[in-house]
Order: C-alpha cells, then sequence, then structure tokens
C-alpha cells in the first residue's frame, strides 16, 4: 500500500504550521512535502531523483518569485503535471485571484487565515478541510 503524498507550496512559516498541525489529525499515514514557491515547487516535480507526484497539492496564491496562479499555468501546460490536484489557500478577498485559479482547474478552496482567533468560534479552515476532503483523497489514494 503507498503513502499518500502532499505537496504544500506556501512562504508563510505560520501557515506552514498550521497545515502541518490539522494534517496529524487524520488517521492515515502521508508524505508531506513543502516548497516555499513555484520555482521551488516545479524542482521538486521535475526531478527525476526525487520522482514526487503528489495525490494532492495545497497551493498558496500570494507567494514571491512565482506566485501561485503562475504556477498553476505551468503545470496546467506540462503533460506530466497538469492532471494533478490542486486546492488553492486565498483570502476571500482576492476574488480575481480565485476566479483565475478557477479557470486553470483546480479543485477547491481553503479560505485564509488558517486558524482561528479567541473571538470566533467557527472550525478552522484546514482543519474542516482536512476531516471533510484530504482524508477521502488521502484514502483513495493509499488504495
Amino acid at each position: 500500500m503507498k503513502k499518500p503524498t502532499i505537496l504544500l507550496i506556501e512562504d508563510d512559516e505560520l501557515d506552514i504550521i498550521s497545515v502541518e498541525r490539522s494534517l496529524k489529525k487524520i488517521e492515515s499515514e502521508y508524505e508531506l512535502h513543502t516548497a516555499y514557491n513555484g520555482i521551488e515547487a516545479l524542482r521538486l516535480l521535475r526531478d527525476p531523483n526525487v520522482g514526487l507526484r503528489p495525490d494532492v497539492v495545497l497551493l498558496d496564491i500570494n507567494m514571491p518569485r512565482m506566485n501561485g496562479i503562475e504556477f498553476l499555468k505551468v503545470i496546467r501546460e506540462d503533460e506530466q503535471l497538469k492532471h494533478l490536484k490542486v486546492f488553492i489557500m486565498t483570502t476571500s478577498s482576492e476574488i480575481n485571484d480565485r476566479s483565475e485559479a478557477e479557470k486553470l482547474g483546480i479543485s477547491g478552496y481553503i479560505i485564509k487565515p488558517l486558524n482561528y482567533t479567541e473571538n470566533t468560534k467557527r472550525s478552522d479552515s484546514m482543519d474542516a478541510f482536512v476531516q471533510f476532503h484530504l482524508r477521502k483523497i488521502l484514502l483513495d489514494a493509499s488504495n
């Protein structure tokens, strides 16, 4: 049984920690790879020595060097990468970016901030994503 793989592309260390914390709550094994921008992610995906083909990509939109939209455009034109399941992590105010991402075939959204403040009782967006979507994707990938 293969271990499902997740590629997290995120430049904010606190958001990376939040994602890692949420992922620890699922009861299946997985491999997590992290890239801090689109260029670094492409290097990982195209390196034959790494052989990374993630079951899920969690992609931040706003990053330095190569942002999420630029990364999506590149992978959607690449025969080896165009079928990757990509979920973007975004703030609700980025309507243009969200619209552009939809045109590029994303699988869904995770709304930032990824954790909640003491002032709200709503559940964490990343926790909800992990519990309702990612768990099923990873279980399907491991079978």
